[in-house]
């Protein structure tokens, strides 16, 4: 570990809330981080690799790792699927948190998946494992979690807690998610 990394405290940033915005809060720090030399990794916990998204192209023409872990809209697969997923996902994003090799990892859509209720998956996506990551996680190390309906223990133990509200939102109207705007 280098002296830098040894003085520097990681923050937990949570963007949650039911507006839009919270991925691109997320994104967005990963862009200024990237610019400061950081190394960032970015995992999309519903988002499915068969699909291409915006910011997946051009965190790639940046040299950003960035990995969709999920299968896609929970209502679209089956829960078999969805807690096959999670159960893969799960260690995958922990080992590279706990792995110290990254200054910024960002958990996207991760308070979604623990906020699913349709099914179980407290035993492929155990609360109590993730608040243990956050935890004893290297010290440098960032993490930004990202997604609806935030946990309240994760809320209790992060350095930064930001609520994204809907005010107005195009979809009310009819409007589609927009290719640039939502991917």
């Amino acid at each position: 570990m280098t002296e830098a990394k040894e003085r520097k405290k990681g923050l937990t940033l949570v963007y949650t809330g039911h507006g839009k915005g919270k991925t691109t809060a997320a994104l967005g720090l990963a862009l200024r981080s990237t610019g400061r030399g950081m190394k960032v990794k970015i995992f999309q916990f519903i988002k499915s690799p068969e699909r291409s998204y915006g910011e997946q192209i051009a965190f790639k023409k940046l040299g950003v790792e960035m990995e969709q872990l999920g299968i896609g809209f929970t209502w679209l697969k089956t829960p078999e699927e969805h807690r096959a997923a999670l159960k893969k996902a799960w260690p995958i994003a922990r080992d590279a948190v706990m792995s110290g090799d990254y200054d910024v990892v960002i958990l996207d859509e991760l308070n979604n998946a623990l906020a699913l209720d349709k099914f179980p998956i407290n035993d492929v996506l155990p609360l109590d494992e993730v608040l243990e990551m956050i935890k004893n996680r290297p010290a440098h190390v960032h993490l930004v979690i990202t997604g609806r309906d935030a946990q309240p223990e994760i809320k209790e133990i992060a350095d930064l807690v930001s609520v994204v509200e809907a005010e107005k939102h195009y979809y009310d109207e009819g409007v589609k998610a927009v290719k640039g705007i939502e991917f």
